[in-house]
């Protein structure tokens, strides 16, 4: 058996190359958009890449499934579980509880788990000429290390009202199907620490059922199904604006993206009147560069491991977008976008352009603690909150408002346009994607850049 497992670690999502080297077969569950990665994979080893799988229809990132079926002209197997609602609506081989793939002389069999979405599934991987039992199960975003798949993500991000509470009580019902598997079964699921698709999730790659059994949170509530659903559904982070787009996206029949785009660099001419246009610039340098000189109106949004996650917050798929970013970059984050489908892109300027063809730059204003204290209480100011709604229940400074950094798009009307706004978030990063966006809207905005972490350093009080 070959097995090779891929990490994506901006989106913190793994996908999964196994072969029968025998056979000269292969499966790819839960593939990424840029299949490139994919078939080098298994032209090295000599494998034909001959079906493909899906554990749910994802809400976190673009699925490569119809991409690679395209290629390679394997068969797409994904799930017809979950009732007419949760339906592929694209050609392929449709799954239920029971069902077997079978891979050269590797079995793959089907288990529902239902509970993160309704159509959700898991493989049990046996390996014939070793084994009759199991060894492996990818268990999609049902099981993770340490954590389980969130059942909120449709009511909170599509819309679909009273879900959550159904998708807990499945998930309770569906645990039982997981602890009744033997210890010694390897554990591969879709994500790891750093996905908005749970709130605890592990950094190691994968778990056994037996050390899940004693380590996840998910499995100690035995009879209670109460609990285990107050406490799934209690604190989960926000989630994304664009997880409602990906899962449309990856229903559905879909213009084909086959190959990694190739962006055009812009002359700063081309950039200026692309920007009079009115396409949304986003500066994807650090933020200290970005705070020490930018152009006015320009969104910042590190590239970091979180950039896919706050484009898809801060940027909607309708509208064209020029990136301000260094040349040795441009492909990681051509990337990083394809992943998510923000395919929208008219080109990019680099840094250096920037500064040589344009003077109208300015700088952010940062404040430090004291600054910041001193403005309790001041009715001229608006302190702002931009952490999520968990972490400001846990504790924020006297008088704050709280908005999180991604709802401000669309509430950011109920900021007093007239009156200074002093913001801050955890450590500076989200408070920097904030300032930038409040001023492209013509607020005056200061930056408490060092945050919580900072405020706790200096020994300032906090309130619940």
């Amino acid at each position: 058996m070959f097995f090779q497992h891929i990490f994506e670690k901006s989106l913190a999502h793994s996908s999964y190359l196994v072969g029968c080297q025998a056979k000269g077969e292969a499966i790819v569950i839960d593939p990424k958009r840029d299949i490139d990665t994919y078939l080098k994979i298994a032209e090295e080893n000599k494998l034909k890449i001959t079906h493909i799988a899906e554990t749910h229809i994802h809400a976190d990132y673009l699925s490569g499934s119809q991409e690679l079926a395209y290629v390679t002209g394997a068969k797409m197997y994904l799930s017809d579980e979950g009732g007419e609602d949760w339906q592929y609506d694209f050609e392929h081989v449709g799954l239920k509880n029971g069902d077997k793939i079978e891979v050269g002389n590797l079995i793959f069999e089907v288990m529902h788990t239902p509970g993160h979405t309704p159509e959700s599934i898991s493989f049990l991987l046996t390996d014939t000429p070793a084994t009759k039992e199991p060894v492996m199960i990818f268990t999609g975003d049902f099981v993770f290390v340490g954590d389980i798949g969130r059942p909120d993500l449709l009511e909170e991000a599509a819309g679909l009202i009273g879900t959550k509470e159904l998708g807990a009580k499945q998930m309770f019902e569906s645990l039982k199907k997981f602890q009744a598997l033997p210890d010694y079964l390897q554990v591969w699921p879709a994500h790891g620490a750093g996905s908005a698709c749970g709130k605890a999730l592990g950094a190691v790659a994968s778990t056994t059922v037996g050390y899940e059994k004693i380590r996840n949170w998910a499995l100690q509530f035995d009879s209670n199904e109460k609990g285990f659903v107050d406490y799934l559904l209690a604190d989960q982070p926000e989630a994304p604006a664009y997880f409602a787009m990906m899962k449309k996206l990856n229903k559905t029949k879909r213009p084909l993206l086959i190959d990694v785009p190739k962006w055009a660099k812009l002359t700063y001419i081309e950039f200026e009147k692309a920007k009079d246009f009115g396409m949304k610039v986003i500066d994807a340098r650090i933020k200290t560069d970005f705070s020490q000189f930018h152009l006015p109106g320009t969104l910042n949004i590190q590239n970091n491991k979180t950039f896919n996650t706050w484009m898809g917050w801060m940027v909607n798929y309708q509208e064209p977008i020029v990136l301000i970013i260094k040349e040795d970059e441009v492909e990681e984050m051509t990337r990083k976008l394809m992943r998510i489908g923000l395919d929208n892109v008219y080109g990019y300027i680099t840094p250096t352009d920037i500064l040589s063809n344009f003077s109208s730059l300015q700088s952010s204003i940062l404040i430090d603690a004291d600054t910041m204290e001193n403005y309790i209480g001041n009715d001229e100011v608006q302190i702002l909150d931009v952490r999520g709604e968990a972490e400001f229940k846990e504790g924020h400074i006297e008088g704050a408002k709280h908005i999180f950094v991604g709802y401000l798009p669309k509430r950011y009307n109920e900021l007093d346009p007239t009156k200074k706004i002093a913001l801050h978030c955890q450590a500076g990063d989200r408070a920097t994607i904030a300032q930038s966006f409040l001023e492209s809207k013509g607020f005056e905005v200061e930056n408490y850049s060092g945050g919580i972490a900072d405020w706790k350093l200096n020994q300032k009080p906090l309130v619940k």
